[in-house]
């Protein structure tokens, strides 16, 4: 082979491996962003204090 051929071939093959590394680091910054987004049924919980079935006790100094 020529040299220019050698010389474009490398070109390419640089290339190619530098949108390689950058196409890994996309999906694995977006795997980590998925699961640290990601909200638990629990810390999406929100407690009503009108629907406790424990009836609510009043200060003897607020009834005044």
């Amino acid at each position: 082979m020529c040299c220019k051929c050698k010389k474009i071939l490398k070109a390419i093959a640089i290339i190619s491996a530098i949108v390689g590394a950058l196409v890994a680091i996309y999906f694995v910054i977006t795997k980590v962003l998925e699961k640290k987004n990601a909200v638990d049924d629990e810390e999406n919980y929100v407690s009503c204090s009108c629907c406790d079935e424990e009836p609510v006790v009043a200060d003897a100094a607020g009834q005044a």
